[in-house]
């Protein structure tokens, strides 16, 4: 196929022509770079082509090809399903790369694979990079964030193109480097955990706002498009402003309302959850977000059950609307809050577990721009971890803490309300137990372990000499004597 006229060498290249791949292809070629440009299914590259002559985009027809058209030492750039497609074509790919050639995994791969194909990679030579890209087919077209992990001496080839292509905050460029191997799809997979935890708060204080107020589209994308201008600013809330904003070209009715409440997945949540398990990392509001998805999959149960289960909950709220209507506001803040202090805590542990040694506060920073959970309190993020590097959790700092007690009786009011009128609000009841438990100094573990000590031998530690090691006890024995029943009787 032939190459735009007058382009010979390319100084980038893409594999995978799909809408993300084929708008970074773009986004790249925007800022002055000839792209290489290569698909499984051969057509696309035509297609891709034809739609944009006059473009500097090299079209091949076989990777030896695409190869052969890029300058050394190579960049490229793979956007592909990820799991076993990366490594078939990481091994069709190989044979035709030279020592110091670079390339990128943009998908969203485990992070565990990623560090194995880094490994890999080394043997020949090949510099191996998990790149995180956030922001959608919008943000890949006109800039993304940007989430490279791998070499750093490789990623100084890399930084010119990411840096022009990213978006960009009044903070810079929205890319930094990671670190090391799977560091980047780390911090992506953590990312779109933070979302699911985002996701859910919005829509359990749409829940509430709809169904104790009885609001309808119109007045919801009202709402949420006068909350956009304060302290909640950000991509989600603008974005389900506008939602509520749309009429159904079939029916005249608001178009969220004849969309089926059934969310899916793709599995980044899911492994968000099971690694903070493997790190002991709490993340309830996350947990909570992905049981949510689960929960509304089940929807023909679901019906049944609403036909089968009556409950003594309220059905009107009678109070002021006002009111109401704020203390979401003030609850769907804290509750954030929570969110994405799990997700840095998450981050934080995994970087201290692979060695990592993650910027946390470059990572509030290329989030302000281009992703999905870019927010307007990214900056007060940003600044907390400016002040402590070593922050453990975003609810220490000074800043966090006066904003989470201005919000707290609102959070804990509207959260009452909703279970008094049976309206489920697992996120934000989750993020409310984690802020409850956090700022605990006693919790009732004690009975826990002195459980597992009782039936399982696992010992405890005391709290007159916690210093002192793990003791056994023979619970049985002390406690030979007749437990009185509840009643008083023995």
């Amino acid at each position: 196929m032939p190459a735009t006229i007058g382009v010979k060498t390319a100084q980038f290249g893409v594999i995978g022509l799909g809408v993300m791949g084929a708008n970074l292809a773009l986004n790249i070629e925007d800022h002055g770079h000839a792209v290489a440009v290569w698909n499984l299914e051969t057509d696309w590259v035509g297609r891709l082509l034809s739609e944009h002559p006059q473009r500097q985009l090299i079209g091949a027809m076989s990777l030896q090809e695409f190869c052969r058209s890029l300058e050394r030492p190579r960049r490229i750039l793979m956007m592909i399903q990820a799991g076993d497609p990366v490594d078939q074509i990481l091994q069709r790919l190989t044979p035709y790369l030279s020592p110091g050639d670079i390339v990128i995994d943009g998908g969203n791969s485990y992070f565990k694979d990623t560090i194995r194909r880094e490994l890999n990679a080394r043997q020949t030579m090949v510099s191996f990079f998990g790149m995180g890209v956030s922001g959608g087919e919008e943000g890949a077209r006109h800039g993304p964030s940007l989430m490279p992990g791998g070499s750093r001496e490789a990623y100084g080839h890399l930084a010119p193109i990411l840096q022009s292509i990213a978006a960009k905050s009044d903070s810079g460029p929205c890319v930094a480097y990671v670190g090391p191997d799977g560091s980047g799809h780390f911090v992506k997979m953590v990312h779109n955990g933070i979302e699911y935890g985002d996701m859910q708060l919005i829509a359990e204080a749409y829940e509430i706002l709809n169904k104790a107020l009885r609001l309808e589209a119109p007045a919801l994308a009202a709402i949420f498009s006068e909350w956009n201008r304060g302290p909640l600013e950000s991509y989600l809330i603008e974005i389900t402003a506008r939602i509520f904003s749309a009429t159904d070209p079939e029916t005249g009715n608001p178009l969220v309302d004849m969309v089926l409440d059934k969310a899916g997945q793709k599995g980044t949540g899911k492994w968000t959850a099971q690694v903070a398990l493997d790190l002991c990392v709490p993340v309830p509001t996350i947990a909570a977000a992905i049981d949510a998805r689960s929960l509304s999959s089940m929807k023909d149960e679901r019906v049944i059950a609403s036909q089968l289960i009556f409950s003594s909950a309220g059905d009107a709220y009678e109070g002021d609307k006002r009111k109401l209507i704020q203390a979401v506001h003030d609850a769907l803040y804290a509750a954030k809050v929570c969110s994405y202090a799990q997700g840095m805590s998450l981050i934080r542990a995994g970087s201290q577990e692979w060695q990592w040694n993650i910027n946390l506060r470059e990572l509030a920073r290329i989030w302000k721009g281009g992703c999905i959970i870019r927010a307007r309190f990214l900056d007060s993020i940003m600044h907390a971890f400016e002040r402590q590097p070593d922050l453990p959790n975003l609810l220490l700092d000074y800043d966090f803490m006066t904003s989470m007690r201005r919000a707290e009786k609102a959070w804990r009011w509207v959260i009452a309300t909703a279970v008094q009128m049976g309206i489920p609000v697992p996120a934000l009841s989750a993020s409310l137990a984690y802020f409850d438990s956090y700022r605990s100094a006693q919790l009732p573990q004690n009975l826990t372990q002195a459980q597992r000590d009782f039936f399982g031998a696992h010992t405890y530690q005391r709290t007159d000499r916690p210093n002192a090691g793990f003791v056994h006890t023979d619970w049985a024995k002390l406690a030979e004597k007749p437990v009185p029943s509840a009643g008083g009787k023995k």
